[in-house]
């Protein structure tokens, strides 16, 4: 399937460190490899701190300290972003061909300017040339378009509500159509109501063809199944399993997958009184170099060998997955109740 479509974004062995005072190395993305394609949205799921939104930044091309680049290549749209100087990032890259979305996306705008007076120092940091008006009436018809008032432009954020703010930086962040957008937990802090509306417009500028291709990073689980073409599971600063939307969420084949998807409630029949799992110890510390499969003093198939060297990506069951032990992995039919829509 993937190659009849484009390529719009290849990340190829990235690495993205975090940096102390001390001199110490966070590995919190380590060894990352996917490609997203034209018209696809990839979700990625992961507990809080496994990396999934360094991911987001490093994809950028864009380090801000304490992060650093370690090594790997990203290439969006054919071009290789890695190595780009910062004015060159923003001006050409961020915003145009990658725009990102960030998890704190309630605190984005500036609290002391109108909507309108931050769009126009925004686009026209992108293009000089741009005058103010074209600046607004852009704005203005994507926010018609996106079914958003067009007075609201006129507003100081404090104005809006949670909902409404978070539309407004979706709609901001994608005014000059990023061929790939990266929503980091967009609907988080939001009633179901304003989820549904959110998730709406997401779908909404990738049907129209606004923007090409979605990374949707979330712990919404249940989110994804209705929005990802595929997920990718993250653990401990490495996907451990990526493959199709329905293959990981019913069939997971990664011990770590296995727990996350069972980790889902929903309000059906028979799981009201379900049993969470309960994973023994926590997560290594991405401070000390790990030998091993990364999740081996968790998992319930470890033997001596996953502790020995670096465990690859291998092909099973239509997807890949971090373990040298799928063969005696036996995926239920059905891990995760049926979620209606």
């Amino acid at each position: 399937m993937e190659e009849s479509r484009k390529i719009m974004l290849k990340v190829d062995g990235l690495r993205a460190y975090y940096r102390t005072r001390s001199g110490e190395r966070i590995r919190a993305v380590d060894n990352i490899s996917f490609n997203l394609m034209e018209g696809e949205i990839l979700g990625i799921a992961g507990e809080s701190g496994c990396g999934k939104s360094t991911l987001a930044m490093a994809m950028s091309g864009l380090f801000l300290p304490p992060l650093t680049y370690e090594s790997g290549s990203v290439f969006l749209d054919g071009e290789n972003v890695i190595g780009k100087k910062e004015e060159e990032l923003r001006k050409k890259i961020l915003g145009r061909k990658y725009s990102y979305i960030p998890q704190s996306a309630m605190n984005a705008l500036n609290p002391t300017l109108k909507i309108k007076n931050f769009v126009i120092d925004l686009l026209k940091e992108h293009d000089p040339r741009m005058s103010k008006n074209k600046v607004l009436d852009l704005t203005t018809e994507r926010f018609e378009s996106l079914s958003l008032p067009p007075w609201v432009i006129d507003l100081y954020p404090l104005e809006l509500s949670g909902g409404m703010k978070q539309r407004v930086v979706i709609a901001v962040s994608t005014l000059m159509n990023p061929k790939v957008v990266v929503a980091d937990e967009p609907t988080s802090a939001l009633d179901v109501t304003s989820q549904k509306i959110v998730i709406k417009l997401i779908k909404e500028l990738f049907d129209e063809g606004i923007v090409k291709s979605v990374i949707f990073i979330t712990h919404e689980l249940p989110i994804l199944r209705h929005v990802c073409d595929r997920i990718a599971v993250m653990y401990a600063g490495e996907f451990v399993e990526i493959g199709e939307t329905e293959g990981i969420i019913f069939n997971p084949i990664h011990p770590y997958s296995q727990a996350l998807m069972q980790s889902i409630l929903v309000p059906e029949v028979g799981i009201k009184g379900k049993k969470l799992p309960n994973l023994p110890g926590s997560p290594p510390d991405l401070r000390k170099p790990i030998k091993g499969c990364r999740f081996a003093d968790r998992c319930y198939l470890a033997i001596e060998d996953c502790r020995k060297e670096a465990i690859g990506m291998v092909e099973f069951d239509g997807r890949k997955v971090r373990c040298i032990r799928v063969d005696h992995i036996k995926a239920k039919e059905e891990v995760v109740p049926h979620v209606q829509q």
